[in-house]
């Protein structure tokens, strides 16, 4: 059956296999490789950790990407669900490497994941001789199974060692941060466009470091497919959240969309078209330890090509015409 003709309840049922992906390998994996620790397939495991082991630093020197996995079709009915598209602006040149920021986070970042980790909107076809990395928590690849998972779809740490190992060691890599990090995903609300990004100068410095270009993406509608609930900021909630966070490095938010049936409510994101828009880069000069002068002005430059990207393109995805960037 072609994949046009599908129940919206069976797209939604491939959508839910990215996010319980990740409870399948934690949750179901790990515990299972324990067990097979006493029983007679006991090497498998054993085998399994001592490369584990061996294989440590994999993740900060480039990881160990797989086409194969990029290209699976469960991505497609992801992409198709919303829809997810990607928009370029300029041309990318393989001679150059990248440092992109990815905004907003939004609270499971579909655009991104689709865009930079599948091939499921052609990222390959539309930026060719560009090998996209998107950067995550660095604890992710210390968790057996989800570690091969992530870099099979491309995925790097955002640790400062993985970052200066991709923009050092050949060209046409291109290195995707969500600058906002977790603290955005609180943010994440329809109809709202606040960014964390006023102090947020870390990955200009490293882009000032190794000559790479600074690359401005918007995504737009990623806040909008989830309503989330906000705790007032003395509550016990909003508490337990930022504990949550130091514990685990995210935020435990609270959130709800729609169920397997459209009016009904549940976990699942609302149809929402999610569009990726892809800036021009922004060249920058090598210098090994830049000045805090020079970080500011490249910020700021950065900060003022965002904003021109958004104004430009805001009417056309949704937003209204007086609707402006907010940096936190």
């Amino acid at each position: 059956m072609p994949y046009f003709k599908q129940p919206k309840y069976l797209q939604s049922l491939m959508l839910l296999q990215w996010p319980l992906s990740y409870l399948a390998m934690f949750w179901i994996l790990q515990p299972f490789s324990v067990y097979l620790l006493f029983t007679c397939l006991w090497p498998l495991p054993v085998l399994y950790f001592a490369w584990f082991f061996l294989d440590w630093k994999t993740p900060e020197q480039g990881g160990r990407r797989s086409a194969w996995v990029r290209n699976w079709c469960a991505w497609t009915h992801i992409r198709d669900y919303f829809p997810i598209t990607i928009q370029k602006t300029k041309d990318l040149s393989p001679e150059h490497n990248y440092l992109m920021g990815v905004h907003p986070h939004g609270l499971l970042t579909f655009g991104a994941f689709c865009n930079f980790c599948t091939e499921a909107t052609g990222f390959s076809k539309i930026f060719p001789g560009i090998t996209p990395h998107l950067a995550t928590l660095s604890w992710f690849f210390k968790i057996p199974f989800v570690r091969e998972y992530l870099m099979a779809k491309g995925v790097c740490s955002v640790s400062q060692p993985a970052i200066d190992y991709l923009l050092s060691h050949g060209t046409g890599n291109l290195v995707g941060i969500v600058v906002g990090g977790v603290g955005e995903a609180l943010q994440s609300v329809p109809n709202t466009t606040t960014l964390i990004l006023q102090k947020r100068k870390g990955f200009v410095r490293t882009a000032l470091q190794h000559g790479a270009h600074l690359v401005p993406t918007f995504t737009f509608g990623e806040t909008e497919v989830y309503d989330q609930v906000i705790f007032h900021k003395d509550s016990w909630m909003y508490k337990f959240q930022r504990h949550f966070r130091s514990i685990f490095g995210f935020y435990f938010c609270v959130f709800y969309g729609r169920g397997f049936h459209q009016d009904s409510t549940g976990l699942l994101p609302y149809s929402l078209p999610i569009v990726t828009v892809v800036g021009e880069p922004l060249p920058l000069p090598k210098i090994e330890e830049p000045s805090q002068e020079m970080v500011e002005k490249y910020h700021a430059l950065y900060m003022d090509a965002l904003c021109k990207l958004f104004d430009q393109h805001k009417i056309q995805y949704g937003c209204s015409e007086t609707q402006k960037l907010l940096f936190l």
